[in-house]
């Protein structure tokens, strides 16, 4: 044997610090005669004398007073790897950069991250708000690793992976008419005034559907560019509005009323990745934790309790 193994080190440290071979076998948390085997072996396999034995003491052989030296520079070098390698597992010395839509973004992202933070507590995150033309510089200049949108970016530099189809809800400020209603159908809605997001915009598209669908032609008497911006004209009674079901998942909604809508309308969240990119495991993990939580938001059977006259 021309060389040492990492375990031997270990043991043979072992026994220095201890100074016997039971003693070493309790610091390993092993069995003395396997310590002591192993002792003999590393003797035997390296041709020198490592420990002078006296009245059962084992102390290290003058000869070998060197090669102790080493050991012991050896086990602090494996000691800091294993610690850089904790430290990593934690996340540490490592930012994690994606960005959301904000439907996605105002509930979604929170949950996710709280269980991101759970599993590396040492990891830095950096959450980035964007509108889906904001996506592609995003992901092509590597500001950050993924993207949660609520529609794929058409584009052959980035692909898009569909997560979780939510449902597309009817929401109505407390105490509005419609509220007595267990579900709100679009034909009751287009009856009020309406607020939504330009149907240009692939978000306002999605939400604009429904009335499409059944031959009808939504008229905004005002609009947002975002979901939070919608849900806050509703709640101030300004109107009515479709959204989709992630952008209102928060437990409690004073001033806001939710409605299933009649009519099937849904919504699909995506995840859009730079082509090619190799992810962190960090982000992989981000992906899977936002697929959970999305999920979860989809699996309630209703909102708000119906108003009782």
């Amino acid at each position: 044997m021309k060389e040492l193994t990492l375990r031997q080190v270990e043991v043979v440290r072992a026994v220095m610090i201890a100074g016997s071979i039971q003693g070493a076998a309790k610091l390993l948390n092993v069995s003395a005669p396997g310590i002591s085997r192993l002792i003999r072996h590393t003797e035997d396999g390296l041709g020198i004398r490592l420990f002078d034995r006296r009245a059962g003491v084992f102390v290290p052989a003058p000869e070998a007073h060197a090669i102790f030296e080493m050991l012991n520079q050896v086990y602090r070098q494996v000691e800091n790897l294993n610690m850089a390698i904790s430290s990593v597992k934690k996340g540490g010395e490592f930012v994690l950069s994606f960005a959301a839509a904000p439907s996605i973004a105002q509930f979604i992202a929170a949950r996710a991250i709280r269980a991101i933070r759970a599993r590396f507590p040492d990891l830095m995150i950096d959450l980035n708000i964007l509108k889906i033309e904001e996506t592609l510089d995003y992901l092509l200049l590597e500001r950050g690793e993924v993207v949660f949108m609520s529609s794929p970016v058409e584009n052959p530099a980035v692909e898009s992976q569909p997560l979780v189809q939510g449902r597309i809800v009817a929401i109505v400020p407390e105490g509005h008419e419609l509220a007595a209603q267990a579900s709100i159908s679009i034909h009751d809605m287009i009856r009020f005034p309406f607020v939504g997001v330009h149907p240009d915009d692939p978000y306002g598209a999605s939400l604009a559907q429904p009335f499409h669908d059944a031959g009808i032609e939504p008229r905004h008497i005002m609009r947002g560019r975002f979901a939070q911006t919608v849900v806050s004209l509703v709640r101030h009674g300004l109107g009515v509005a479709l959204i989709d079901e992630f952008s209102v998942a928060e437990v409690y909604m004073p001033g806001l009323v939710r409605r299933p809508l009649r009519e099937k309308a849904t919504i699909t969240a995506w995840v859009v990745r730079k082509r090619g990119r190799h992810l962190s495991s960090f982000a992989e993990f981000a992906i899977e934790r936002f697929r959970h939580e999305l999920a979860e938001a989809t699996m309630r059977k209703d909102w708000d309790p119906p108003r009782r006259n």
